[in-house]
């Protein structure tokens, strides 16, 4: 996928590109006054070439930039497990640059919770990612029985949001909100076992999480 310098470069080549179109047209229309039609027809021609490739190229571009756009996933977390007991791991949550956050989860899978404020189709087009908060991590088991009977994990992982809350802004600005698709509740759950690392994303629709590592590409497998 072109990185965005590349794009914006290739938008000014074809930006140029329309403009000497138009500029080649213009000559056409001075020299159809001057009556010299061979010198117009080459520059019309030339013209609606520069126009025409500028036109199917800016629409390739710009088809490309909405799948981009809308296929975007912003890294959430990296969560690390090792198993301390049976049905029992220890779960190491990193975020970004911050201080990993270590966990006891009971079960056989964890399950991350976010919320989600996802923007209309066209404002997302325009660059508004789709935005997030984690709001906790939890242990399941697979059997509903021991879902009903066994110690559960659930760690609460909501903190202060710093700056403008876009969540509360959505409910007390209308005017604003109407760039909102969807405010929701979104988790993705996977199988935990000893050493198994996962990659969590937030897609423009919600939490996604895939095996990082050989552990957990096997323990989905025997899932």
């Amino acid at each position: 996928m072109p990185q965005a310098p590349t794009i914006t470069v290739v938008y000014c080549l074809l930006a140029l590109l329309a403009a000497l179109g138009v500029i080649q047209l213009g000559r056409c229309s001075a020299r159809l006054r001057q009556r010299r039609v061979g010198a117009a027809s080459r520059s019309g021609m030339g013209g609606g070439l520069c126009l025409a490739i500028a036109v199917l190229m800016g629409a390739l571009l710009l088809n490309l930039h909405t799948y981009q756009r809308l296929s975007y996933e912003q890294p959430v977390a990296q969560l690390h497990l090792q198993a301390v007991a049976d049905q029992r791991f220890q779960a190491t949550l990193t975020r970004g640059n911050a201080t990993p956050r270590v966990f006891e989860l009971a079960g056989d899978e964890f399950q991350l919770d976010a919320r989600v404020l996802k923007w209309r189709a066209w404002a997302n087009l325009l660059g508004f990612d789709a935005l997030f908060r984690l709001e906790r991590l939890s242990g399941r088991y697979r059997d509903i029985d021991d879902e009903q009977n066994r110690p559960r994990s659930v760690i609460a992982l909501d903190e202060t949001e710093p700056g403008v809350n876009a969540f509360a802004l959505a409910r007390r600005m209308p005017d604003w909100a109407r760039l909102v698709d969807a405010r929701y509740g979104s988790a993705t759950y996977l199988p935990m076992a000893d050493g198994a690392a996962y990659d969590i994303a937030l897609t423009q629709s919600g939490l996604i999480a895939r095996p990082a590592n050989g552990a957990a590409r096997a323990a989905i497998d025997r899932w």
